[in-house]
């Protein structure tokens, strides 16, 4: 059987002793009938929602002028090689956060776009379901996992005495209703197994996490990718290859952050060590987030799920970021900058560091062809904050950017600036329909986002 008449299916798994791992659209997936083919290898459309915490410096990034003829201001411009495949949304609000604190009653939110409630924790209620759970409820059965949660900081709970809020909802923006939060995964490791290990009969995992000498998942998958490079064309075998050694990639850095290669000196006077990170999670919270990001990558490349969250932290996060030139505080401290310039400047910069980061993330996604065009271009990648200027916690003008073309759903290469009042939930009504989970409205929707919607 020639490679080119060889056909397998979308959900074909490479499989191994304990490993189970999805592969990326192929061209052997495609049926044979041009008809079918058009319908059936279509890539699917792909959602992420990345939430930073403390809002912006406004005037380092909302563009003066709209349309498609505008210039990314400070805090934006490391999105300078991507402008053509996003969209800077301006003047979105979140009416139902205008009551309550400053932070808890904004984060908890997020997603809901309904108002929360201030409880001391037993009552909990961010007013709804989230949308990124809306639309795994719709789509999720397509895919080996409904949703993907992931974040940075552990969950953090009790009460904070100053506003009388729950710290729950600062640790929270996916919800599968209104009182029960989706747990979010913040060990690279568990991540991966989650993507790539294989249950037994009765669904549990087969690979225990506490192993700290464990044999690679992709050894044993090895020679069943080997069976079908030999029956794929040639293209194939180069997305094959390609694929696994992305795998591999981030396997041997998640090894290496959990378990460095011993070194060949050591200091002659025994230093103090200090006691190992809970669940072994990298230490160096830079990596921590690449890691995370690139595994967000291998489970949209492989359709292990279509839907995904990630927290870069928790509300009121006072993480260091001295760094980074010219910043010596925490991130929480500089949002509150008091309209000093030289905190303003470390506030921009900071944010200008998660833009950074946004951009690692559509690098890695536009670098990864699909279909008739790239992951990014099937994917919508919203990245923002729940309150606008950190200084006055206001809800209204949240700073926004939408990555992606959806799969030919959203135009891309705006700066749109909508009416005062608009609510955000237009926007996630826009998403859910391109997501291919249609509503006719999201929470307090009043209509979509009609600028950015392909014709």
């Amino acid at each position: 059987m020639s490679p080119k008449s060889w056909q397998i299916s979308r959900r074909t798994m490479l499989r191994g002793m304990g490993a189970a791992m999805a592969l990326p659209l192929l061209d052997a997936m495609a049926p044979r009938s041009a008809q079918a083919a058009a319908k059936a290898a279509k890539p699917s459309t792909r959602m992420a929602c990345l939430y930073f915490p403390n809002g912006v410096s406004m005037k380092h990034w909302v563009p003066t002028t709209t349309g498609t003829d505008y210039t990314l201001p400070y805090s934006l411009e490391p999105l300078q090689a991507f402008k053509s495949s996003i969209n800077v949304l301006s003047g979105l609000d979140k009416a139902a956060s205008r009551r309550g604190d400053g932070h808890y009653a904004k984060t908890g939110n997020f997603l809901t776009g309904e108002p929360v409630v201030k409880t001391t924790g037993k009552d909990i209620s961010a007013g709804g379901v989230s949308m990124d759970q809306l639309a795994a409820s719709r789509i999720g059965h397509l895919t080996p996992l409904p949703s993907l949660e992931l974040g940075i900081d552990p969950v953090i709970s009790g009460i904070d005495s100053n506003v009388g809020f729950t710290r729950l909802y600062g640790s929270y923006i996916s919800w599968r209703s209104a009182r029960l939060p989706v747990a979010r995964e913040i060990n690279p490791r568990f991540v991966y197994d989650r993507l790539f290990g294989a249950k037994d009969k009765n669904g549990r995992e087969m690979r225990k996490h506490q192993q700290e000498d464990y044999k690679s998942l992709l050894d044993m998958a090895l020679e069943d990718a080997k069976r079908l490079r030999g029956k794929v064309g040639r293209d194939d075998q180069v997305k094959i290859d390609e694929y696994l050694e992305s795998v591999r990639a981030v396997e041997k850095r998640i090894e290496f952050a959990l378990k460095p290669d011993p070194r060949d000196w050591k200091p002659t006077v025994e230093p103090e060590i200090p006691g190992a990170p809970d669940l072994k999670i990298p230490a160096d919270f830079r990596e921590h987030i690449q890691l995370m990001m690139d595994l967000m990558v291998l489970a949209f490349q492989t359709d292990s799920t279509r839907v995904q969250t990630f927290m870069f932290a928790n509300d009121v996060s006072g993480r260091n970021f001295s760094f980074l030139d010219g910043v010596s505080g925490g991130h929480h401290d500089m949002s509150h900058h008091e309209n000093k310039e030289s905190k303003i400047n470390q506030y921009r910069e900071i944010t200008r560091w998660h833009t950074e980061q946004l951009a690692y993330l559509l690098g890695k996604l536009r670098a990864i062809p699909e279909g008739e065009g790239s992951l990014l271009d099937n994917s919508m990648i919203m990245f923002g904050s729940s309150i606008s200027d950190g200084n006055r916690h206001s809800p209204n003008n949240l700073p926004l950017v939408l990555a992606g073309n959806a799969g030919g759903a959203l135009k891309t290469g705006l700066h749109v600036a909508r009416p005062k009042d608009t609510p955000l939930c237009n926007l996630y009504t826009t998403m859910l329909n391109a997501a291919g989970a249609p509503v006719e409205s999201f929470g307090d929707s009043n209509g979509t986002l009609t600028e950015i919607e392909s014709a």
